[in-house]
């Protein structure tokens, strides 16, 4: 009898770990201390997020890294599951995936390198003004200043990292990027937050477009992370809050 309950009880926890679902999630690994590569793997406030949901939702994770304005179009086209990039709600990006619940707000902040004597004024003018392709401070920067014609110049950059190698090579004079990650690069490169642009942002999880049930399952997930104190011990790891 025991030999049977102990096949038993092997057989239902290799069924279980079989039969759960794997999702693949897509990501942007350059945006710290949401989602970036330490020593070959994918870590960060998100990375951590998703798969203590996953934990809890009881599915497995698959973490593919791509540019961040690949995103949408690999859950559109199937290549991915789900979507976790520090990514903001927005009318437009709603039209075309669904979001879960809000888990974090942010804004816009502008950078400058330390040795600079720019102050916020450096985005009016013949200034060039870095942004990453696609996000929030790319659509800002060209709504607000370029298309105004306060500001003549904008360069895009596939990645965040490379928009900062450019700001410290000189290439770009400043450079708009999300509040959280700027704070993070003013701690451990010489630049300077000369500005904040209020922009009430929320980042939240994404999915294709009509996918209630995966949807359901990352709500869940939140919420439960929420109402045991988990996500407030996930930000105090990463921001220190």
């Amino acid at each position: 009898m025991k030999k049977i309950s102990v096949v038993l009880i092997a057989l239902l926890v290799f069924g279980s770990f079989v039969l759960s679902k794997t999702y693949i999630v897509g990501t942007s690994a350059d945006f710290p201390p949401f989602e970036y590569v330490d020593n070959g793997k994918y870590v960060g406030f998100d990375m951590d997020l998703i798969r203590s949901i996953a934990s809890l939702e009881g599915f497995q994770v698959e973490i593919r890294d791509m540019s961040f304005d690949s995103l949408i179009p690999a859950l559109k086209s199937g290549i991915i599951d789900i979507a976790i990039a520090g990514m903001t709600i927005t009318p437009e990006r709603l039209k075309v995936v669904d979001f879960s619940t809000p888990y974090w707000s942010a804004d816009q902040d502008v950078i400058v390198k330390k040795d600079s004597n720019y102050n916020l004024t450096v985005l009016f003018g013949n200034h060039k003004i870095g942004v990453q392709t696609g996000t929030t401070g790319d659509l800002w920067v060209s709504d607000n200043l370029v298309k105004t014609n306060i500001l003549k110049s904008i360069v895009r950059y596939e990645s965040f990292i490379y928009a900062l190698q450019a700001l410290l090579n000189g290439e770009v004079d400043a450079v708009v990027l999300d509040s959280p990650v700027a704070e993070r690069f003013a701690q451990t490169q010489p630049v300077s937050i000369v500005g904040i642009i209020i922009t009430n942002e929320n980042y939240g999880i994404a999915v294709n477009k009509g996918n209630s049930d995966l949807l359901s399952k990352i709500n869940d997930g939140l919420s439960k992370l929420r109402s045991s104190g988990q996500l407030t011990i996930l930000v105090d790891k990463y921001f220190g809050k």
